[in-house]
């Protein structure tokens, strides 16, 4: 099932709370399934959970990851003016030239796992207006970056990951999980690109002034979506939402993928249910993020580029898992004795 792009914030708002629940049948189907391949009960460990979720959510009991495709965001902020990053926001398209050549480490990672990559950058000309003292877009553009991200939901996909590029979104997201989740916004802000001394001390400024400013004015998921986030993070929700209603399940990537998007989880407590953690990033507040979420980590393996590259890593596990599921035999096919009862 589709939807179609949302012409106001009330219609946006009420996708969210239209989602499609899992199948509960082909779950059962293919845990019964589970329950008979030659191993003992749990020996594959995640891998066992991720086959029933993946098979809950495309509904059917015997699951595939083979159709995947990493859709990577790229967008500009204005708050780079406040000095947050080591890198200057020139890099951001410069990244996205080099995605175009197939010179960086997502292209090498998707053709691993032999993945459709699609690059969408976000009027990179056009930077998001500095969120410490005005909203970051206006109505129009944030809608228009949700559009475009659900635009990347096509039928047939097994697998959907989901990451970004974007020089200052470490600070978008920090601003937007402060906001969110509350807290000292201190506490969601980290080196990113590797920021440290006056940078670093630059981008807790700035997270502090954006919630000063924009905690007195509205408590709204999608509202803060608006005024904290980037073009890049509206499109990763868009894709979010769009999946779950085609039910696609969806791998994310690091902090700034997830912050991007913890509002629906904040408008509805099981939006994330069609969604997994590719990976922990070493980005600090990640992990908190996650914890807050209630999701749990595919991989830790100390990460921070971005560019969905964790979520990329992760779709392999995936993949095991939904060829093991589907491969193996049954202890009945195998003429393997099954354990005592």
């Amino acid at each position: 099932m589709t939807i179609k792009p949302p012409v106001d914030m009330a219609a946006l708002r009420a996708a969210t709370q239209t989602m499609p629940l899992g199948d509960d049948a082909a779950a059962a189907r293919a845990a019964a399934r589970d329950a008979v391949l030659t191993k003992p009960p749990g020996a594959l460990g995640r891998l066992e959970e991720i086959a029933i979720w993946l098979a809950r959510w495309q509904g059917r009991p015997r699951p595939a990851a083979e159709a995947i495709r990493i859709a990577v965001f790229a967008g500009n902020h204005g708050v780079t003016a406040a000095g947050v990053s080591p890198y200057p926001p020139s890099v951001t398209a410069q990244m996205v030239a080099n995605f175009a050549a197939g010179g960086a480490a997502i292209n090498a990672l998707a053709k691993a796992i032999g993945a459709e990559l699609i690059v969408t950058p976000l009027d990179l000309d056009r930077p998001t207006a500095d969120f410490r003292d005005r909203p970051a877009m206006s109505e129009a553009e944030f809608l228009g970056a949700v559009a475009i991200g659900m635009g990347v939901v096509a039928p047939g996909l097994d697998l959907l990951c989901l990451g970004e590029m974007g020089i200052g979104n470490t600070t978008t997201a920090a601003a937007l999980c402060a906001a969110l989740f509350g807290g000292e916004p201190a506490a969601w802000v980290g080196p990113g690109t590797g920021a440290t001394g006056d940078v670093l001390a630059k981008k807790v400024a700035a997270v502090t002034a954006a919630a000063r400013f924009h905690g007195r004015e509205t408590d709204d998921p999608l509202e803060l979506a608006r005024r904290l986030g980037g073009r890049e993070l509206a499109a990763m929700l868009g894709a979010c939402l769009a999946a779950r209603h085609a039910r696609v399940p969806v791998i994310l990537d690091g902090y700034v993928a997830t912050a991007a998007v913890a509002p629906l989880a904040r408008l509805r407590g099981d939006a994330l249910a069609h969604t997994v953690a590719g990976h922990c990033s070493a980005e600090p507040a990640h992990r908190r993020l996650l914890d807050e979420l209630g999701l749990v980590p595919l991989v830790d393996l100390r990460m921070r580029l971005g560019e969905a590259s964790g979520a990329a890593v992760a779709a392999g596990i995936i993949r095991a898992a939904a060829r093991t599921h589907n491969e193996m035999a049954s202890f009945a096919e195998a003429g393997v004795d099954g354990k005592d009862t």
